[in-house]
């Protein structure tokens, strides 16, 4: 019975109803199938023009299914070769932290993310465990968070880079 009990509270996952409505038409939800997908023009955005390093994005998450994940950076870019961040990405949820330099992992040329002469560029972050679940605070600081571009035309600042958004998968037991 003891087992039985033990094995049912390791794999049950509570979301409190408090977590799920607090400011929920912000919340990102994580899918059934455990990705959590976090999108730039959907997060709460600090800018700095004279210092972009400290650009800041914000989710709050409903995270529902712990465990391992593998997170990555998509990028919209127009060189393949070099992403051309001048500062290391930095995410940060509860006490874990990931920072990297990204590189172009993965490139996409097709990809319904970005409109030429964008390219769609993955990069491995790394990985983290997240043991709870619950309402999480996710922030992300990097120069190439940039300002959405204004309705009558080009952003202010060259972007031959910018963050898309930041993904995390599973990992498979």
């Amino acid at each position: 019975m003891i087992g039985f009990t033990l094995f049912y509270s390791c794999n049950y996952s509570y979301i409190s109803e408090n977590d799920k409505n607090v400011g929920s038409e912000n919340n990102i939800l994580q899918q059934e199938d455990g990705t959590i997908s976090l999108k730039v023009d959907k997060a709460e955005c600090y800018h700095d023009m004279k210092n972009p390093s400290s650009n800041t994005a914000e989710w709050n998450v409903v995270i529902s299914k712990s465990g391992r994940f593998n997170v990555w950076l998509s990028s919209a870019t127009k060189d393949t070769v070099n992403l051309q961040y001048a500062n290391s990405v930095m995410l940060s949820i509860l006490d874990n932290r990931l920072e990297t330099q990204p590189l172009c992992d993965k490139i996409f040329q097709n990809s319904s993310d970005v409109t030429y002469p964008y390219f769609r560029a993955d990069s491995f972050m790394g990985s983290l465990f997240i043991q709870d679940t619950g309402l999480f605070n996710i922030q992300v600081i990097s120069d190439k968070i940039v300002p959405q571009r204004s309705k009558g035309g080009e952003s202010s600042v060259s972007e031959i880079t910018k963050l898309l958004s930041v993904f995390f998968t599973p990992t498979i037991k």
